[in-house]
């Protein structure tokens, strides 16, 4: 939501949004989220997810072993994943 509106992804904004629709907060998980997102390029992240995710059911295993060689680029992108999927439970 955060990027959509073009806002900067640090710890006050992700406070605001939880809050905002009743979300515990934890700074902790903030805290490894908005570092584990530095240095990420969230459009390329969001692309490279929806490719994998179109073609994985359309060519079954060959897109997994397309995305393998992808998956070194985007660890930061996965990493990321990890932390937002932690803070929402």
């Amino acid at each position: 939501m955060l990027h959509d509106a073009k806002q900067p992804i640090n710890e006050d904004n992700l406070k605001k949004v939880l809050s905002s629709v009743g979300a515990s907060v934890e700074d902790t998980k903030i805290k490894a989220l908005v570092a584990s997102l530095e240095g990420v390029d969230i459009d390329q992240a969001l692309t490279q997810a929806a490719v994998v995710a179109v073609a994985a059911p359309a060519a079954g295993g060959a897109a997994e072993k397309a995305a393998a060689p992808a998956e070194d680029e985007g660890k930061k992108a996965e990493e990321a994943a990890a932390g937002l999927s932690a803070l929402f439970g």
